[in-house]
């Protein structure tokens, strides 16, 4: 018989409770810092996986350079 390692929580998705820290993310092109709540980046950022790391950008960054960004996108995709 085999026991779990960690007691699951009644809701069972493996929340234990406790609330994320927020992440502060730095973007890749500028240098325009940001709390990110939850672990996750701003919503008007984005991010690019690049070597097998992430790399974020922020809002205006993203604007300026959106023409490139969607260039290597496939056609598909917009």
């Amino acid at each position: 018989m085999t026991s779990p390692t960690s007691p699951a929580s009644p809701s069972g998705d493996g929340d234990d409770g406790s609330a994320e820290e927020p992440r502060h993310v730095v973007c890749a092109r500028c240098g325009a810092s940001a709390q990110a709540p939850g672990g996750a980046a701003p919503p008007t950022w984005i991010f690019s996986v690049e070597h097998g790391a992430r790399r974020y950008f922020c809002a205006v960054c993203s604007r300026e350079n959106l023409r490139s960004i969607e260039g290597r996108l496939d056609s598909d995709w917009w």
